[in-house]
């Protein structure tokens, strides 16, 4: 068994973008800047908005937090990122979800330009990926194949299952794991809650990606031997041993499973990094576009 390590992974990742941003210093460009709008104090967006802060100054990007209140009417954020979209001086954003229950997501969505949408998310952004275009790749799909291709993974010919379907993992993941590239050309198998024989199907998988939110769900009997196993999954539990009083928890029961697999992720140092060091790759080709 083999380690996929993301974290290894995206530090590599960030110091290729970091020795970039230098050159466009040194040419007197202007760096990239990423913006973030977070909306509300939930708990996990507050800490992974300040990890995305954090990788921005690491690589040496510009990045500015917009806080918004939970009471924001929903009118209020479309015009939010209305000013961003005409904002020259941003060359890509996100908002972070989970968004209150009052707002709609799928249209701020739609709202987002999709020149700066560096989450991959709107519909011609979608669209330009399932055609093999050129476009922003949703960060943890994007991420996922970047590891199988720096850790030279073969997945041509091979049987790979998507457990779960969100329009941000598990379809776009299906799309890429499918198409004529490398990494790619895999025969793909989407899974999902109400999918007859799981197990058995998960058990004819070479490569398994898990992206289902149900902590542990993958088992080791649902494993084939020598898989190739990424666990996209992350919940916080509690635990009274850990200083923060809780721990993160994937998908994939891992200390069962680790001893039957090829390759497989960590959930505190596989996918989650890999998600980050995309979203800065995507901010990086937003900048060379405009």
């Amino acid at each position: 068994m083999q380690l996929l390590d993301g974290k290894s992974c995206s530090q590599q990742i960030r110091q290729e973008i970091a020795q970039e941003v230098d050159a466009i210093k040194a040419s007197g460009g202007r760096v990239p800047h990423l913006a973030a709008v977070l909306v509300g104090n939930d708990g996990a967006s507050e800490n992974y908005v300040a990890l995305k802060v954090r990788d921005c100054a690491e690589v040496g990007f510009e990045s500015t937090l917009i806080r918004l209140p939970d009471s924001i009417s929903e009118q209020e954020l479309l015009d939010k990122i209305a000013e961003l979209n005409a904002d020259d001086a941003i060359d890509g954003f996100i908002v972070q979800v989970p968004l209150p229950q009052h707002i709609d997501e799928k249209k701020v969505i739609l709202a987002i330009d999709p020149s700066k949408d560096v989450d991959g998310f709107c519909p011609e952004n979608v669209g330009n990926m399932t055609l093999g275009l050129p476009t922003f790749v949703s960060a943890t799909p994007n991420g996922i194949m970047e590891l199988l291709r720096r850790y030279q993974i073969e997945t041509e010919g091979k049987h790979c299952v998507v457990l779960g379907r969100s329009n941000n993992v598990g379809t776009p993941m299906a799309i890429l794991m499918s198409r004529n590239a490398n990494p790619g050309n895999a025969t793909v198998t989407i899974a999902h809650s109400r999918t007859k024989n799981l197990a058995e199907l998960c058990r004819s998988a070479d490569i398994l990606i898990v992206a289902i939110g149900k902590t542990e769900f993958i088992t080791a009997d649902m494993v084939k031997e020598g898989a190739v196993v990424i666990d996209v999954g992350q919940t916080r539990v509690p635990d009274n041993s850990k200083k923060a009083g809780y721990r993160n928890v994937g998908d994939v029961d891992f200390d069962n499973v680790k001893d039957k697999c090829s390759f497989i992720t960590y959930v505190t140092g596989g996918v989650g990094p890999m998600t980050r060091a995309s979203l800065l790759q995507n901010t990086l080709k937003a900048h060379h576009r405009r």
